[in-house]
C-alpha cells in the first residue's frame, strides 16, 4: 500500500477550506472505482499547518482518481491553500494496526 503526505500553513478562510476538502472526501466517497482510495485532512494545534494523508491499494486505484475532475479541482485548491506546490512525502506503508 502506498501513501502520501500532504502539510502547508493556511490561516485564509477557514470555511473554504473546509468545504474543499469535504467535497474532495465525499467525492471519493462516492465514487465506487475509488474503493481503495482513503484520505484525511487535519489542522495541526497551531491553526495554520494543514495535514493531508491519502492512501491507496493499487497504482490501478490512484491513477483512476488522479483522472476524475474532482481530483483534479482539489488539486488546484490545494495549491491556492498554500500558495504554492505543498510539501509532499511519499512513501510505503509498511506495518499498521488493525484498525488503520
Amino acid at each position: 500500500m502506498r501513501s502520501i503526505t500532504i502539510t502547508y500553513d493556511y490561516d485564509g478562510d477557514d470555511m473554504a477550506w473546509v468545504g474543499a476538502c469535504e467535497a474532495f472526501i465525499n467525492a471519493v466517497g462516492n465514487d465506487p472505482q475509488a474503493q481503495g482510495f482513503s484520505y484525511q485532512v487535519a489542522v495541526a494545534d497551531n491553526g495554520m499547518t494543514r495535514v493531508h494523508w491519502g492512501r491507496w491499494d493499487s497504482e490501478v486505484t490512484l491513477r483512476h482518481v488522479q483522472a476524475q475532475e474532482y481530483f483534479t479541482t482539489f488539486a488546484e485548491k490545494v495549491r491556492q491553500f498554500a500558495d504554492g506546490p505543498p510539501t509532499t512525502i511519499s512513501a510505503d506503508i509498511r506495518d499498521h494496526t488493525a484498525n488503520w
